[in-house]
């Protein structure tokens, strides 16, 4: 890897750490997208305060995707919302 390469992905992983969470992996890619970075962030209010940090410097920008756990997915397939499609 270059040495820009890793000081991207260091800090990165700093910044990650500073706010409560961890960087799960890190990914450089092909295509329209140039990386590809999977966090844990303790919240989506820390979420988004990076996403929108990123975005205002103009050095790059961000897509936030928000994972769910299967554990999550479960949950929510117990919520009856009534839901009929129409016609």
């Amino acid at each position: 890897m270059s040495e820009g390469a890793e000081h991207r992905v260091a800090f990165i992983g700093k910044m990650a750490e500073t706010l409560g969470g961890s960087v799960e992996s890190f990914h450089f890619a092909f295509g329209g997208t140039d990386a590809y970075v999977i966090c844990e962030i303790p919240d989506d209010n820390t979420a988004a305060a990076v996403a929108m940090a990123v975005g205002a410097s103009g050095a790059g920008s961000c897509e936030t995707v928000k994972l769910l756990k299967p554990a999550d997915v479960d949950a929510a397939r117990a919520i009856s919302t009534g839901y009929k499609p129409p016609g």
